[in-house]
């Protein structure tokens, strides 16, 4: 299943900004509908259905007890709710289209998918490696530890989504496009289990039709399927300034709108998600509207 067979797709907002502890991002999926996502679908000829909002409930700033989780128990039942929704998605045949809020939402959809897609492809396209854990993360925000819970490494309500626990990420099926700031931790994190990254070394000097070349023969090795989890802080903050962890020296938004169109001709997408738009820090919406852009690439929109 995916966007370029199936035509009918479903949009799951979730406005949590408790992974990354900071306002604004669960403003991320209001604005993103604002600036036109389901009519620029719809005009690429599929047919659409919102399901709205999970609902994120406020909850106490401090740490789990015993860890420096921050919010654990809020961010762990949003996602078990999410991995349910998305798992409903995909056996009712429709494209799941997640829409953040930050990329701790990551942990559900992901949970979600792999209950029908065991051997799943992440593309997961991030400045960030998101690969901490409790005992590496400098800020205990658990939007920084979805890529690693999704491959079995976390606290056990995270990796035990949806059963997921019992069947982590391949770590040789999981791609990082983008990269450039990584914490000591993740860093030895991610070549211990020798997980391909890109980052922007690599993007500058081989430009990003071979890196997407590479990455997509990566993730269609051996899987069947394959998911992009992109965050818009990939970008450089002068084509994606509302961010809430903006790093100069990102991605340009040709180079993302060149990555989007080469998804889109693998035939290749199961289910997507676009996360960490910050409204309150950006400038017209111009963040939103960038993400639905890159929407609309990966659905098949071409320049001619």
């Amino acid at each position: 299943m995916n966007p370029g067979r199936n035509r009918s797709v479903t949009v799951l907002g979730v406005p949590m900004d408790l992974g990354a502890d900071r306002r604004g991002v669960d403003m991320g999926p209001s604005a993103i509908r604002c600036a036109g996502l389901e009519q620029r679908l719809a005009e690429l000829g599929y047919q659409v259905r919102d399901e709205g909002d999970l609902i994120v409930r406020r909850a106490k700033s401090q740490p789990a007890q015993g860890t420096n989780l921050k919010y654990l128990y809020e961010i762990a039942r949003v996602n078990g709710e999410l991995c349910e929704r998305v798992s409903q998605t995909v056996a009712g045949q429709n494209f799941p289209l997640v829409i953040g809020g930050d990329h701790s939402i990551a942990i559900g959809t992901l949970a979600g998918l792999s209950q029908h897609y065991p051997r799943l492809g992440v593309i997961w396209y991030d400045t960030h490696g998101d690969v901490n854990t409790a005992e590496t993360s400098p800020s205990g925000n658990i939007h920084g530890m979805a890529l690693a819970v999704a491959m079995g490494y976390g606290h056990e309500l995270l990796t035990s989504i949806g059963g997921h626990m019992k069947s982590p990420m391949d770590p040789s099926r999981v791609v990082i496009i983008g990269a450039r700031s990584l914490d000591p931790g993740e860093k030895l994190f991610l070549r211990k289990l020798g997980v391909k990254v890109f980052t922007m070394h690599e993007i500058d000097r081989i430009g990003m039709t071979r890196v997407m070349e590479q990455a997509l023969r990566i993730v269609t090795n051996g899987t069947d399927g394959v998911h992009l989890s992109l965050d818009l802080d990939a970008l450089d903050p002068s084509f994606a300034p509302g961010v809430g962890t903006p790093v100069p020296g990102g991605l340009s938004f040709r180079e993302s709108q060149l990555a989007m169109e080469m998804i889109a001709e693998a035939n290749v997408l199961v289910g997507a998600e676009f996360v960490e738009v910050n409204p309150i820090l950006d400038h017209l919406n111009s963040t939103a509207k960038v993400a639905v852009e890159l929407v609309g690439s990966l659905f098949g929109e071409t320049i001619l």
